[in-house]
């Protein structure tokens, strides 16, 4: 195949592609999403004028026993003004468990905050159940005949402290009517983990049975960024069932979804950055469930082993909850230092794992070298050019040995104008007397493409590159270039948005390509002209909406490879005629006679 051919086509299906998938799977769902944010804004407000109530019922686990069928639902609690309280405070977290219920529904992150500038409110991970959007965690267990009344939503425990710090613990207690004692101490680790340890005293003169059960449930569906490359919904991992990943959407639509009882894993709803999750210590048996009796209920649950406790005994049960940010060099040490299933799933890697995680501890290693995210960017570019260095090579070789003979195959088009068919079996003698693969020139661009999804997944889902700086203008590397050319650049008194937000980061990136593209041969179609002519400004305005730190590395890898491709040109003999080309492209052709 003609190398200028196989390239153009090969540029043009990668163009095609990513404009495509740019507007059906970026700027399509960002409308959609914004479409039903309006709406939940809405209903969230009808719930705070009083118009609307939320649901009074909400679904708790059924059990998968025959011995024991839990009702479909749970009452809940009156007011808020009832509720007694203990104070939750940490480096990381702070909030309140509420004493009825032994609910932990009220925490925010310390280190993390709306908006990237001082004053911003703090991230609101978990909220109580009279709030605008209830969100919240709860341990209990399932209604038992042979024990009688088990501690429910409505249970009030008994407190023996009044505050939960790291690496602290605090007591709960309660007794129902048959002599049953439940105990609960409530642990917290100097980051994200909270333990809660229970333990069932049986001082009654017949055995009972506890089936326990844990829950996070969501009002309301939040707001998403709507995007294929990252989910946010429910999720969990459930042993050979393996990942799950269930959409707010879907699980609306199909109302209820579980798995067989699986002997260990984890299950909950994550954000984009944030998450909450159940992990039991022993087996259980998964549920995603949806209700929409008032306001809209997403809930992650679970029901555990079945206990039995002769008379006089007691036994213990421990589970986990994880309520924080998906910081990876945490969510990998639970991993391994709890035994967790592939927890590191909780953070969206996407289909490019083997590549995107080993990226973004490569940057993450060189950002504790030079403390800057945007320098480990830099650094880690040099790193990727320096492995491919050799099919880099020989990729350029290719080219400038084509740039070499352009001349004799201008030459030898001109001779068999009229003879396509000589013209192809001329190329492909001339390609074989110089020893040149028409289709090197493509395996750069094949290569750069993983490497750049994965690079855009790094910045996009980790919470390590949110409200990261750069220098100057870029005080965010997952948010888009602030800037516009067509203000200049702030310049001139009015904002511009949409796809005017052009930023000074994309028009360097696109001059770089322009000027990338100035250094291979010039394609004799004029066709495949105008197509390398207009791609750099296409990838100009599409680029310009992606996070800068992405669009910094590309900009930053056209440089090094003008460097690269002009070193191995002048190696080989060929002209780098860089400056001659774009001079070519403003001078008037003369006309035919």
């Amino acid at each position: 195949m003609n190398g200028n051919n196989s390239n153009t086509f090969l540029a043009i299906g990668l163009s095609v592609l990513v404009l495509v998938l740019w507007q059906v799977f970026y700027i399509g769902p960002i409308v959609e999403s914004e479409r039903k944010q309006a709406e939940i804004v809405a209903q969230r407000e009808a719930i705070q004028s009083g118009k609307v109530k939320p649901a009074d019922n909400e679904a708790i686990p059924r059990s998968d026993t025959e011995t024991s069928e839990a009702p479909a639902s749970n009452a809940e609690i009156a007011s808020q003004e009832e509720d007694k309280r203990l104070d939750i405070e940490t480096d990381l977290l702070i909030g309140s468990l509420n004493l009825r219920g032994a609910r932990i529904d009220d925490l925010r992150l310390k280190k993390y905050r709306v908006e990237n500038e001082e004053g911003s409110p703090l991230i609101t991970l978990l909220s109580p159940r009279n709030s605008s959007n209830p969100y919240f965690a709860e341990f209990g267990y399932l209604p038992s005949k042979t024990a009688g009344e088990v501690p429910s939503a409505n249970t009030l425990w008994n407190a023996e402290t009044s505050s939960l710090g790291s690496n602290d613990k605090i007591t709960l207690n309660w007794t129902n009517n048959n002599g049953i004692r439940f105990e609960r101490d409530i642990e917290l680790d100097d980051k994200y983990m909270f333990t809660i340890t229970d333990r069932i005293v049986n001082t009654s003169s017949n055995p009972v049975e506890i089936t326990p059960y844990g829950r996070i449930a969501r009002f309301g569906e939040p707001q998403t960024q709507g995007i294929f490359v990252l989910h946010e919904g429910l999720i969990g991992y459930f042993g050979e069932e393996g990942l799950n990943e269930v959409d707010y959407g879907d699980l609306r639509e199909d109302k209820e979804l579980s798995v067989a009882r699986t002997p260990s894993g984890w299950l909950g709803i994550t954000d984009k950055y944030w998450a909450a999750a159940l992990i039991p210590s022993t087996s259980f048996k998964p549920r995603f469930f949806y209700d929409d009796k008032g306001a809209e209920l997403f809930q992650a649950d679970y029901v555990g082993e079945v206990n039995n406790i002769a008379a006089g005994g007691n036994i213990e049960i421990k589970n986990k909850l994880f309520a924080g940010a998906k910081v990876t060099e945490i969510i990998d040490g639970y991993q391994e230092e709890l035994s967790i299933d592939s927890f590191d799933l909780m953070i969206d890697w996407g289909w490019f794992y083997f590549i995107t995680k080993p990226l973004f501890w490569l940057i993450h290693w060189l950002h504790g070298l030079v403390g800057n995210f945007g320098l480990a960017i830099l650094g880690a570019t040099v790193i990727i050019k320096a492995i491919f260095l050799p099919l880099a090579n020989m990729s350029y070789a290719s080219m400038a040995k084509m740039k070499k003979v352009q001349p004799e195959m201008t030459e030898m088009r001109e001779r068999y104008a009229d003879d396509k068919m000589k013209q192809q079996q001329e190329m492909m003698a001339i390609y074989k007397r110089e020893k040149i693969n028409p289709a090197a020139g493509c395996l750069p661009m094949l290569v750069q493409i993983p490497v750049f999804f994965a690079l855009y997944k790094v910045l996009f889902v980790t919470i390590e590159m949110r409200h990261a700086p750069f220098y100057g203008w870029i005080q965010d590397l997952a948010a888009p270039d602030p800037t516009s050319i067509f203000n200049l650049f702030g310049l001139l008194p009015f904002e511009v948005g949409g796809l005017f937000l052009v930023g000074i980061w994309p028009v360097i990136m696109g001059i770089t390509m322009f000027l990338q593209f100035q250094m291979n041969p010039a394609p004799p179609d004029p066709t495949q002209a105008m197509v390398f002519k207009w791609m750099p400004l296409v990838f100009t305005f599409m680029l310009a909406s992606f996070p800068a730190g992405l669009v910094i590395y590309w900009a930053w890898n056209n440089t090094l490879s003008l460097i690269q491709q002009g070193i191995i040109m002048k190696r080989h003999g060929a002209e780098v005629a860089l400056f001659e080309n774009i001079k070519g492209m403003f001078k008037r052709k003369p006309k035919e006679t």
